[in-house]
C-alpha cells in the first residue's frame, strides 16, 4: 500500500532548440536575408506617390474647412430661400422618378398582357365565342318565350278590364 501513496515520476521532455538565438534575443520575425530588390524599388517609388496623396489630401481638407467658414454666413442669410429651394428640387425630382417609374410599371403591365394574348390559343378564342354565341341564342330563347308569355295574357287582361285599354 505505501507504494500506491508515493509519488511517481514524471516524464520531462528536452527539447534541443532554444527559443532564443545564439545571441541571447529573441528569435527574428523578418527573413534572415534582407529586402529584395524589387521591394525596395516598390517602396522607394511607392513613398512619394503616397506622401504626395497625403499632402494633396491635406490641402483639400483646409480648403474644404475655409470654404465651409466662408460660406456658413451666406447659408444662414439665405436660408429663407435656400431651404424651400432645396425642398421644391427634392420634390420635383421625387415626382419625377416617380412618374417615370409608373410608366415603366404601366408598360410592362401592358406588355404582359399582350403577351398573354398571343400565347392563348385560337381554341381557347374559339371556345369563348361559342360561349358567347351559346349565351346569346339562350337569351333569345328566353326572350321569345317572355314574348309568348305576354301574348297569352294580354287577351286575359282585355277581358278583365271589360274592352278598356
Amino acid at each position: 500500500m505505501a507504494e500506491r501513496d508515493r509519488p511517481q515520476p514524471h516524464q520531462v521532455q528536452v527539447h534541443t532548440q532554444s527559443r532564443y538565438d545564439q545571441g541571447g534575443g529573441m528569435k527574428s520575425v523578418l527573413p534572415k536575408k534582407g529586402p529584395s530588390t524589387s521591394q525596395v524599388l516598390a517602396v522607394v517609388t511607392l513613398l512619394p506617390v503616397g506622401g504626395t496623396l497625403l499632402a494633396l489630401a491635406g490641402l483639400t481638407l483646409v480648403g474644404s474647412l475655409i470654404g465651409l467658414a466662408v460660406t456658413t454666413p451666406l447659408f444662414i442669410i439665405f436660408s429663407p430661400v435656400l431651404v424651400p429651394a432645396a425642398i421644391l428640387v427634392g420634390l420635383a425630382v421625387t415626382a419625377f422618378l416617380t412618374s417615370g417609374a409608373f410608366g415603366l410599371t404601366g408598360l410592362s403591365s401592358l406588355s404582359w398582357v399582350v403577351n398573354f394574348l398571343r400565347q392563348v390559343s385560337g381554341s381557347m378564342l374559339d371556345l369563348a365565342k361559342s360561349g358567347m354565341g351559346d349565351a346569346a341564342i339562350q337569351v333569345g330563347q328566353k326572350t321569345k318565350e317572355t314574348g309568348q308569355t305576354i301574348q297569352q295574357k294580354a287577351p286575359e287582361g282585355k277581358e278583365s278590364t271589360g274592352g278598356r285599354t
